[in-house]
């Protein structure tokens, strides 16, 4: 072609019980639930008009462990998305890229870098803790304080700090030492690390150096769970605690009840929602779509049967790898890639389907056109391509 023309992990969580005579939470069917949240996500239809400051705000920041996925997942969700404009963003210091919601790097504008990487800390100590036997000895407020100076003389990456805190506890760990600074300390990725085109090793400062202002305090957690609702719900509150690696919500979601509706999924576990988020109908139809490798609407849930078919539970992972999915009918359906050619072939760019279960020619046809308009918008740059449906997972 040329270019110009999830055995569901259900909740355990204890029901809360209604006032006598209350009547009951009125059930949403797993498809329910999918164009819910898909609503939520941007992905039954692309956003018209939406920037992308105010996606990545809405959406409450993008996983970003790798440097392409933010910018798939926009392509995804807005109409006539340019790189340019993250990138440009991040350039600006407008947007970071900051470890946050379960100790994964994430996409955020700098007012949630500032405020939810506080929220957050709490996983942070816990995963500081599985660290401890490395950590003998070392004092974690000198440490912290020897750190913060180091990356805000100059940006340092991960082998650097070591290198600057191992001489303090030469008897210690030194992958321990700087975890123990990334954890904390809010370190974010400094520029040119991921920018659109561009290279750049992972080196770190601190939020507060990078941005010029210092973090909020510690907020409570009722704004970011209604945050979280209109992003990902209905959702139970064993979804919200994944989505965050936090426990101890229930308090927060009992509080919130007066402002909420409750409804119950389909095993009957208890879902909450805001009383005006969108709700379409089971059967609106749900376009086809290519999203990065750890998206968050396959890791926002404690039950992600919403999206994630039970026999396609754990196929788009081998072992720490992620493959990219797509959509069909609003249901995770297969695995893609791209591969761009290099030397003779440069220009060139082969995307590879493959299809978990059977599709109709509809769906192949759809999928194919899904994939046209992605090699030939701005996120690639081949002037021929070619797509194929095949292999992608290596057994």
């Amino acid at each position: 072609m040329t270019k110009t023309p999830s055995t569901s992990h259900r909740s355990s969580e204890p029901s809360t019980s209604k006032p006598s005579g209350a009547p009951p939470a009125p059930v949403l069917s797993t498809r329910a639930l999918g164009r819910a949240t898909l609503d939520r996500q941007l992905l039954l239809r692309r956003s018209v008009g939406l920037s992308v400051e105010g996606a990545v705000t809405h959406l409450l920041g993008l996983q970003a462990q790798n440097v392409k996925p933010p910018y798939y997942a926009l392509a995804a969700r807005l109409e006539g998305f340019d790189p340019q404009d993250l990138s440009g963003l991040l350039a600006e210091r407008a947007l970071v890229r900051i470890v946050t919601m379960r100790s994964t790097i994430h996409l955020h504008t700098a007012d949630d870098a500032l405020t939810l990487r506080p929220l957050v800390q709490g996983a942070r100590d816990r995963e500081l803790h599985a660290f401890r036997k490395g950590l003998t000895g070392v004092d974690l407020a000198e440490l912290a304080s020897l750190a913060r100076a180091a990356v805000e003389e100059e940006p340092r990456t991960m082998k650097q700090l070591r290198e600057v805190l191992l001489p303090h506890w030469p008897d210690a760990d030194p992958q321990s030492l700087a975890v123990a600074a990334r954890c904390s300390l809010p370190l974010v990725q400094v520029t040119p690390r991921g920018l659109w085109g561009r290279s750049g090793q992972v080196a770190l400062t601190t939020a507060e150096h990078w941005l010029g202002r210092p973090s909020e305090p510690v907020p409570a957690p009722d704004a970011t769970v209604l945050r979280y609702l209109a992003a990902f719900g209905p959702a139970s509150v064993k979804d919200m605690q994944t989505w965050a690696g936090l426990t101890r919500l229930r308090e927060v979601f009992e509080r919130l009840r007066p402002e909420l509706r409750t409804f119950r999924d389909e095993s009957g576990v208890e879902l909450f929602d805001l009383p005006d988020a969108p709700r379409p109908d089971a059967d609106i139809p749900a376009p086809v779509r290519f999203l990065p490798e750890y998206d968050n609407l396959l890791l926002s849930h404690a039950d992600r049967s919403r999206v994630v078919p039970a026999e396609y539970k754990g196929r788009t992972w081998k072992g720490n790898f992620a493959y990219s999915v797509f959509l069909v009918d609003g249901f995770l359906a297969g695995v893609w890639r791209i591969e761009e050619g290099a030397g003779e072939a440069k220009g060139s760019a082969v995307l590879t389907i493959e299809p978990f279960g059977k599709l109709t020619g509809a769906q192949r046809h759809e999928l194919t056109e899904e994939a046209e308009r992605l090699l030939n918008g701005p996120l690639s740059e081949a002037a021929t391509y070619d797509i194929r449906f095949g292999t992608v997972i290596t057994r």
